[in-house]
């Protein structure tokens, strides 16, 4: 049978593009269906836009910092409104450039809602199109709990696009996203309380992580507030929210941020008309080449909620593309040692196993831990710690984790990513001249190890 394409992609997203555009390099013929904005949710209401305020709030520290190395400031002022259109301008910007990317490829750009009709077609604008493949590649969609008042707060899809800065925000959620929008309104001026259900936040994330990011921010003045929960949230005469806990508690903000978890974008798709199945959470069912049950339909990023992270998705892109056109290129994504960061004020950086990990796949495990004050703070009044560990395996010195909290902690440990992906032992960082005066030679000269 003749398809009008070969691979109908639904969802403009990191991986839909990818996906879409190497297809049609290896000469498929492609096409890509986007309802909301090309660049998926990275590019419009994720990590670019959410980067670009980490940015802003982090400039109140230089500010304060300044002094030390002589420098004499006027009092600084904040404009929200010019951060918030210079990153809607940039935003555009990067919008137009996947339109390029796409129609440069030799990919059909279709902007509408698709629905899938049956197993090779899909209806958008009320026009029906043949594939021999689809792709599901929709994301996710931040979720709010619906607890009473549920309607005065907003996720981070909102977030981006406020009028004015409130000034008190709170942040409920203990996940990353909550942990950095935290940063972000706090570093900006913004009265920021952190809520969170669990013990700590940042659940999956090394333990000394997580307790030294929590000294750090309540240094700052954050206040964080754990084992806490939002029983109801009503809306006052004069505007204001009057937020009650579950504990009978009380509080009152401007703004409630929920990040609380996101679910797979599914809405109206036509998955019913297809042998597509769902896990227990919601999210599409793929097996290790990203097939569905439905052998024509495939899914691939955040909707199969694996590793969701940009990168992941431009991988598992790549992987679908070559192994449906270019076969003799295809290599299955491996789903280890994935280094990732989280845009805390100060930043999480992180490759490999925590040490709890480690000890529960039953590594006997020597941890080597820094904590110290980074040398650009040594001229100001600021008592910012930085934080370096590693987790190497006893039997074989294979370093197994890597983590950093701290400035740059991302770009620093994206380069340790590569040597612990090839296998680095602890030798081999002992053995590495270190780069002077930086943060990052502490990797290499950690000597004493803290715990065995």
């Amino acid at each position: 049978m003749a398809y009008d394409f070969d691979l109908y992609v639904i969802g403009a997203g990191s991986g839909g593009v990818r996906a879409a555009r190497f297809s049609a390099g290896f000469g498929a013929k492609v096409a890509v269906a986007e309802s909301r904005y090309l660049g998926g949710t990275c590019v419009n209401v994720g990590c670019v836009p959410k980067k670009l305020l980490v940015y802003g709030a982090h400039f109140a520290e230089d500010f304060e910092q300044a002094s030390g190395f002589g420098w004499t400031l006027d009092e600084a002022q904040f404009d929200w409104e010019t951060l918030i259109a210079n990153k809607d301008r940039e935003i555009n910007r990067l919008n137009g450039i996947y339109r390029n990317l796409l129609v440069s490829s030799g990919v059909t750009l279709h902007e509408g809602h698709a629905t899938i009709i049956d197993p090779h077609t899909v209806e958008i604008n009320g026009e029906r199109h043949s594939a021999k493949h689809i792709l599901i590649a929709t994301g996710g969609w931040p979720q709010i709990p619906q607890i009473p008042g549920h309607e005065h707060a907003i996720s981070s899809n909102q977030a981006f696009f406020l009028k004015e800065l409130p000034k008190r925000v709170l942040v409920v959620g203990g996940g990353y996203i909550a942990v950095e929008f935290a940063g972000i309104f706090h570093g900006l001026g913004a009265k920021t309380t952190l809520l969170y259900r669990g013990d700590l936040f940042l659940r999956g994330f090394d333990g000394s992580v997580r307790k030294h990011l929590q000294e750090e921010l309540t240094k700052r003045g954050m206040d964080l507030q754990f084992n806490a929960d939002i029983e109801r949230i009503d809306k006052q005469a004069d505007g204001t929210l009057k937020v009650t806990l579950k504990d009978g508690r009380q509080l009152e903000a401007d703004c409630v941020f929920y990040a609380t978890g996101r679910r797979p974008m599914l809405d109206n798709l036509g998955l019913e008309n297809t042998g597509v199945k769902l896990d227990g959470k919601g999210f599409v069912e793929v097996d290790e080449q990203y097939q569905t049950a439905e052998p024509s339909i495939l899914a691939l990023g955040d909707v199969i909620g694996r590793v969701q992270l940009t990168p992941v998705a431009l991988a598992e892109g790549m992987a679908v593309a070559r192994r449906l056109f270019k076969p003799e290129q295809y290599r299955p994504v491996d789903y280890k040692m994935i280094p990732t960061a989280v845009f805390s004020l100060p930043n999480i950086g992180t490759v490999g196993l925590s040490e709890e990990e480690a000890r529960d796949a039953g590594h006997d495990v020597v941890i080597f831990e820094s904590r110290f004050r980074p040398m650009k703070l040594t001229l100001t009044e600021c008592q910012e710690r930085t934080l370096m560990k590693l987790v190497v395996d006893a039997a074989t010195d294979k370093v197994l984790g890597c983590h950093m909290v701290g400035p740059e902690a991302g770009e620093i440990v994206q380069g340790l990513a590569i040597a612990l992906k090839a296998g680095a032992t602890k030798r081999h960082f002992d053995e590495t001249i270190g780069v002077h005066p930086t943060a990052a030679e502490e990797f290499v000269t950690m000597r004493t190890p803290v715990a065995g």
